[in-house]
């Protein structure tokens, strides 16, 4: 009896130390690491060998200053971001963009499991952080165009100058719909007419490229020229009480489904590979906690088997004061189909605590699995080889930064989203034309000598900048025919003030 149970014994030590052993490094033959093998028995034989640990990392989404090696490492996380003005210096070329990108990526190749990291950032008017990057018209100024196939190709030229900086994902295209002008983020919706938003969602095929056919509602993204789009807000932003940001958008069924909605069927059916939440509630009920609307409509109507991810700190704010009661705001946070989690104000608390929920059961292990595969599908879809095969980034693309041909471009989107909003006092005396002889035109007001206002927020930080030096391009002292924007009549004899953007 003492030898059965000493054989016994052995025998579990054995099979526990080859389980060890085959979960400790991961050879180079392991299923997840073959492009061959179909991308469900990829993701499944990659989920096998993950920890709960490692499963949270690729959850987690930090900011670029906080992605040392340390933490890379310590917490496997998943992905990285620049918000608006994070940089890798001033000025920074786009080969200092790529080199940076690089560097953050080898901290995560260097992983037990290998797992890159996807880099995201905003690139709303072109890749607007980005020093002499091309920078288009806001959203505001495309929806006047009318023309799907004009955003189509600002997709393109976005995307090319995205992968010039190394970066594979961009939190765009904003589609919300916004009804009340008083909403200081209106510029960045299309429209106040979803059909208008609807049709410019085909900045999401020009970002990512052309969905095969008879993929619809699958991530999608065609190669190292693509990256990965995000549509955001779910759901209405643009509808907020008296348009104040963030604030509670109060709707009816047909409201919500017939206005703010429609934009997302065609992003889910375009292959869109994220989809960003909220800061603002529906209903009273934050959207950051909005299991029936992220898990229920999005994720099981739609069928959208992409990443959800949280607006920057969106999990901290479904609690008032921000993070009062963050546990709670974890658990409703994923509970409600969050995949991966932007920014933290606290990172160590966010991990620890959803760990130990999920340990205790809080939060079941099938949500944990549902998030990892998400985000999973998307990185080996990213690109003809995935990102698991090439993971880094070169400096072929770099002269693809503010190109002369993605100028034209935006020269072309400026003079096809001017707008007169009046033309003199009366049909009789109209302003415009002006007369051919015209010696001096007299263009007045706050914007009128200012790079950064014209360009708008977005542009190089969040809110923009003023001055002549933020970037390089032109305004409107240096290229009158080709102002963009609006010319704001302040009395009755037809003087105006310039309130909109140049191209650069």
């Amino acid at each position: 009896m003492g030898s059965l149970s000493y054989l016994l014994q052995t025998l579990g030590l054995l099979l526990l130390c080859c389980a060890v052993a085959a979960n400790k490094v991961p050879l180079t033959n392991a299923k997840y690491k073959n492009p061959k093998e179909p991308l469900g028995v990829r993701i499944k034989n990659l989920m096998s060998r993950m920890t709960l640990e490692e499963k949270i990392g690729q959850m987690i989404q930090v900011k670029r200053a906080n992605a040392t090696a340390e933490v890379i490492k310590k917490y496997f996380i998943g992905s990285v971001f620049s918000g608006g003005g994070s940089v890798p210096k001033p000025n920074a070329s786009p080969e200092a963009w790529v080199d940076m990108v690089n560097e953050i990526q080898k901290k995560a190749l260097s992983t037990r499991l290998g797992i890159p990291i996807i880099y995201g950032i905003d690139a709303v008017h072109g890749h607007n952080n980005v020093y002499n990057a091309t920078i288009f018209p806001h959203n505001i100024g495309l929806g006047v165009t009318r023309d799907p196939g004009l955003v189509k190709r600002i997709g393109e030229a976005t995307a090319l100058e995205v992968r010039a900086t190394g970066i594979q994902y961009v939190f765009a295209p904003c589609i919300a719909v916004c009804r009340d002008p008083r909403w200081g983020r209106c510029y960045e919706s299309y429209s106040e007419d979803h059909r208008i938003v609807q049709q410019m969602t085909e900045i999401i095929p020009g970002l990512q490229g052309d969905l095969p056919t008879n993929q619809k509602g699958v991530p999608f993204v065609a190669g190292k020229t693509k990256v990965a789009a995000c549509a955001k807000h779910f759901v209405g932003d643009g509808g907020t009480l008296r348009g104040m940001n963030a604030n509670n958008t109060v709707t009816s069924s047909n409201g919500l489904f017939g206005i703010h909605m429609p934009a997302y069927y065609d992003a889910v059916n375009k292959g869109v590979a994220t989809v960003m939440v909220s800061y603002s509630s529906l209903n009273g009920l934050k959207m950051h906690a909005n299991k029936k609307l992220i898990t229920g409509f999005l994720k099981n109507k739609l069928k959208f088997r992409g990443i959800v991810i949280s607006d920057y700190l969106g999990v901290d704010q479904i609690t008032t004061p921000l993070g009062a009661n963050y546990s709670h705001s974890i658990n409703a946070a994923i509970t409600a189909g969050l995949d991966m989690i932007m920014g933290s104000s606290n990172l160590t608390e966010l991990i620890d605590e959803l760990t130990s929920q999920v340990k205790r059961k809080l939060i079941p292990m099938s949500r944990i699995d549902d998030a990892v595969k998400r985000i999973l599908r998307v990185k080996f879809t990213m690109g003809l080889v995935g990102l698991f095969e090439d993971p880094m980034a070169d400096h072929s693309l770099t002269s693809q930064l503010g190109s002369k041909e993605h100028r034209e471009l935006a020269r072309e989107a400026v003079r096809k989203s001017l707008v007169l909003l009046k033309n003199g006092e009366n049909a009789d005396k109209p302003l415009l034309p002006l007369p051919k002889k015209t010696k001096k035109i007299l263009v007045a007001g706050t914007h009128a000598d200012n790079l950064g206002y014209q360009c708008g927020g977005w542009t190089i930080s969040w809110q923009g900048l003023s001055g002549n030096n933020l970037t390089i391009g032109k305004h409107i002292h240096t290229c009158p025919h080709s102002i963009l924007g609006f010319l704001k009549f302040t009395n009755s004899d037809s003087r105006f003030t310039l309130i909109g953007i140049c191209y650069l």
